[in-house]
């Protein structure tokens, strides 16, 4: 029987134009050297060899994975810059990841101020699987009557979206808080977000959730309890595993199914969960060729 191809939807490895482009500003989001600097957070200290091309390559074939999507973060908060800031970086972005070899493919960035859908189509064309989009952008009525262009483009291009985390600042709180506190509560609202104010008018996009949406798929019986909706989650909806350990994944798998969780690990941040055995329970994500339609195939 033929293995399925073990495919990681969700780490970060910043190409040398990126980088260099990050360096080339006065202003967050910005690199000094390798200490990243964005608004309402502590510097943070980037370890270079993160980042190192040759290195994370040996790492990806190391942990088995067969393809390794990588994206900018909208952690960093670049797609709600102004489009004359954002431009350059998103271009030294798609530029640097769109060049990197294998075992990498890549989730496109737009900017969701100003959207640009003939960008998004260009860089679909080039080779990126999807867009990435910070949760914050899909959390109500608002924000996706702004990000429409670039979903209607996904749609038509047949094409996923991919809902990250986005900025977080939290001025004077510790450096663990926002990955903690703001990245649980962005995920969350996104996910019952779409669910009533997206899922209906874009019906044929697929979505993936970053970091199990925040545990929101487990709050389904207090939603019932509350008067909610019960067709959640929705056709095309995924979610994936980044920094979540066996058993909690194994919770939200037993809610949503198996083919509706891939893996994801969030790296350098967090290693890839492993799914071998462990005491009699086997873990096995959804099918990645299901969600993207053969598209990172085509990456591989």
């Amino acid at each position: 029987m033929k293995r399925r191809p073990r495919v990681d939807v969700h780490q970060h490895l910043w190409p040398s134009s990126f980088v260099d482009a990050l360096r080339d500003r006065s202003n967050p989001p910005r690199l000094d050297g390798w200490t990243l600097h964005l608004s309402g957070e502590l510097p943070y200290q980037v370890d270079p060899a993160d980042h190192s091309v040759p290195a994370r390559a040996a790492l990806t074939v190391r942990d088995g994975i067969d393809l390794a999507l990588v994206s900018m973060s909208s952690a960093l908060g670049i797609e709600r810059l102004p489009a004359e800031e954002s431009g350059p970086l998103l271009d030294a972005y798609h530029e640097g990841a769109l060049a990197l070899p294998g075992p990498f493919g890549v989730w496109a960035a737009a900017n969701i101020e100003e959207p640009d859908p003939r960008m998004l189509r260009d860089v679909l064309a080039a080779g990126c699987v999807g867009l990435q989009i910070p949760a914050t952008a899909v959390a109500d009525p608002a924000g996706l009557d702004r990000c429409a262009p670039l979903l209607e483009e996904l749609e038509r291009a047949g094409a996923p979206l991919f809902v990250h985390p986005g900025p977080a600042a939290a001025p004077g709180a510790p450096a663990w808080w926002p990955a903690m506190v703001s990245y649980v509560g962005q995920m969350h609202t996104a996910w019952f977000g779409w669910h009533e104010f997206g899922a209906r008018r874009f019906p044929r996009l697929r979505v993936l959730f970053a970091m199990l949406a925040g545990l929101a798929p487990l709050h389904a019986d207090r939603m019932a309890a509350r008067g909610g909706p019960a067709g959640v989650p929705a056709p095309g909806v995924y979610v994936e595993t980044s920094s979540y350990g066996r058993e909690i994944v194994a919770t939200v798998m037993d809610r949503l199914g198996e083919d509706r969780v891939l893996l994801g690990s969030d790296r350098p941040y967090a290693a890839p969960l492993a799914l071998g055995g462990s005491a009699g329970v086997r873990l096995r994500t959804g099918n990645p060729a299901r969600f993207f339609s053969n598209g990172c195939e085509r990456n591989s």
